[in-house]
């Protein structure tokens, strides 16, 4: 049974190169509450290895990775608060 989240904001940042995946990440994550929820579409390889681990290290929660089976992965991300 797959866990809904309650999404707050969405980014696609399949178009964009490490490190810039990351950035665009953070930023919108600036951009949300604490608490709230980002769902981020990102490539296979090294932004769904580092990007993940990155917001990790920021703080905030990853609460799932799912594998789109397209090459891409969504990444659902709980803002932690500063």
């Amino acid at each position: 049974m797959a866990e809904e989240f309650k999404i707050d904001d969405t980014i696609d940042i399949t178009d964009v190169v490490c490190p810039t995946t990351f950035v665009k990440a953070k930023v919108a994550l600036e951009e949300l509450d604490e608490g709230q929820i980002l769902s981020i579409r990102l490539n296979d390889g090294e932004p769904v290895q580092n990007v993940p681990r990155s917001i990790k290290e920021e703080g905030h929660e990853i609460l799932k990775l799912d594998d789109n089976q397209d090459g891409t992965f969504t990444l659902i991300v709980k803002k932690v608060g500063e």
